[in-house]
Order: C-alpha cells, then sequence, then structure tokens
C-alpha cells in the first residue's frame, strides 16, 4: 500500500513526517471538526456534501470561517491529485489552531487545518464472509443536548473507548446504544437492518451521524425498490433482522455475523451483495474530478 501523506502548513508530506504544534487546541482538548471523505479513481466522492457538512460543524462549534473552509476544499483537492488516481481515504480537519495552555478558545486566533490522505481498509475475506462479531458496549451514546452527533468532532474518546471495549471481549466492533437503549450506531460507523423488503436504520436523533454513505445507501435502497425507513431499532430488531451491515467511509459496507455471541441472519446477503455492487458503482458516479 502507498505511504499516508499529510498537507501541513502549506506542504505535503510522509504522514510519519508531518508534526503539528503540541499547543495546538485540537491537539490538547480535541477541539476541532473533521471529515474522513472517501476517494475513488475519480476524484472526491461527495465534497460538496462534506463540505457543507464540515463548515456546518464548524457553525456549531464557532471554529472557522466561510474563507477557512473554502482553503480547506483546496488543500482537499490539492492532496487528492497528489494521492493520484486510486481509491483512498481522506481526513480533512480544521483545528481551533494554537493557543494558550487552556481551554478558552479565544487564545487561538487563527485555526488551523491538516489533511491526510491514506489507502482504504482492506477487510479479511474470511471475516467478511462470516460476518463481523460484535458486542453491545457498556458506553451510550452522548444525547445531543451533551453533543450534537452531527458535529464530528476531534474529540471521538467514546468511540474509541467502545472499540477497545469490544477489543478486550474478542469482538470485531461494538454496538453503541444512547441513553434510552435504543441502537445509535457502531463504533465509527453507520448501522443498517435489512428486514425483508425494509431497509433501516437509527435516525440521527438516537444518535447516529448523518453519514454521507449512509445517506447513499438509502438512496440506493429506494432506487433497489426497498421500502427505505430511519426509524429507531433496538438489539432485538437486529436479531430478528435477515441481515445487518454497517456502512463506513473507509470500510464502505461491511456485513455483521454476531451480536454478544448469538448469529444474526445472513439470509438477506444477496441483498446486501447487491447494494454493495450498486454502492461502487455510485460512488465513483458520485465524485468530484479534481483535475
Amino acid at each position: 500500500m502507498t505511504e499516508a501523506i499529510a498537507w501541513v502548513e502549506g506542504r505535503i508530506v510522509p504522514a510519519a513526517e508531518a508534526r503539528v504544534p503540541i499547543l495546538d487546541h485540537g491537539f490538547l482538548f480535541g477541539d476541532g471538526v473533521f471529515e474522513g471523505i472517501r476517494v475513488t479513481e475519480r476524484g472526491i466522492f461527495r465534497l460538496d456534501d462534506h463540505m457543507k457538512r464540515l463548515s456546518t460543524a464548524g457553525l456549531a462549534t464557532g471554529i472557522g470561517s466561510p474563507e477557512v473552509f473554502e482553503k480547506a476544499r483546496e488543500v482537499a483537492c490539492e492532496i487528492t491529485r497528489a494521492w493520484g488516481n486510486r481509491e483512498g481515504y481522506l481526513r480533512l480537519i480544521v483545528s481551533r489552531g494554537v493557543g494558550a495552555l487552556g481551554i478558552d478558545p479565544a487564545s487561538c486566533p487563527e485555526p488551523a487545518i491538516v489533511c491526510i490522505a491514506a489507502g482504504p481498509i482492506a477487510v479479511d475475506p474470511e471475516k467478511e464472509a462470516r460476518g463481523l462479531s460484535m458486542i453491545t458496549s457498556s458506553l451510550r451514546r452522548p444525547a445531543a443536548d451533551v453533543l450534537d452527533p452531527r458535529v464530528k468532532s476531534q474529540n471521538y474518546l467514546n468511540n474509541v473507548l467502545a472499540k477497545r471495549e469490544a477489543s478486550q471481549r474478542g469482538a470485531d466492533d461494538a454496538l453503541v446504544l444512547n441513553a434510552q437503549g435504543l441502537v445509535a450506531e457502531a463504533s465509527a460507523t453507520n448501522l443498517f437492518v435489512l428486514a425483508g423488503s425494509r431497509l433501516e436504520t437509527p435516525p440521527v436523533t438516537d444518535g447516529a451521524l448523518e453519514g454521507l454513505t449512509r445517506r447513499t445507501v438509502l438512496e440506493i435502497g429506494a432506487d433497489l425498490g426497498l421500502d427505505v425507513r430511519e426509524r429507531s431499532l433496538g438489539r432485538f430488531d437486529l436479531y430478528a433482522a435477515d441481515a445487518v451491515f454497517l456502512t463506513g467511509t473507509r470500510a464502505g459496507l461491511v456485513p455483521v455475523g454476531s451480536l454478544d455471541g448469538s448469529p444474526i441472519s445472513r439470509a438477506g446477503q444477496p441483498r446486501v451483495r447487491e447494494i454493495q455492487s450498486a454502492f461502487a458503482a455510485r460512488a465513483i458516479e458520485l465524485s468530484y474530478d479534481v483535475h
């Protein structure tokens, strides 16, 4: 796999050599916003949608300005050109910037932009064939009045600890519930349930990220004639499903094989593979040509 690269302070360098100031509030406090963006052989997947979500997160947190996010867009295009015509993943970050050693954001005069380009995650074929093993995390997704899940902030500690818990319990990933016991998502991906002709995913009001892979899968499901719904789901809905799968920018669509040691049906996998195939084509179709 090609070595990851990074855009930092106006230069593109090998990611292993990239450095950020230790007084950057993104490093100190997770005080920043980011986007994980798919890169295809054609260009950047849903670039306008990603930049809209990033700038809205900036507005919600008071980070940046329209000029800063226009610059961030230019940076994403520049590093994608350097990455070349191949699949990959961008992590585009706008942090509060360098400031005093304290939480007051007023001490940060200027936001900082960093962008990393890396290869996609290769899912083990055997693991994909049997489906990911999941456990239900003991952690809960914070409510929107604590931190709105639509803001992709640099502070991912809740997600990190859920993933760590899954690893400690011998599972591939964690199912994260909200305070009411309803499904939010996995540790860093959205979750879908296929039940008969219904394709369902939790609403953002239950703690799900408004993912752009998620949005594309909903569009594809409707095109394929499925009854597409955003509705509240419990753990029971996963056990009752014909198939469960996760969606994310870097991993794409990945099937789930078990939850808390109990098997999840794979009866709907032919339809899931149909969605996967349609997504691969749609990802290229919806990519912005940066050249």
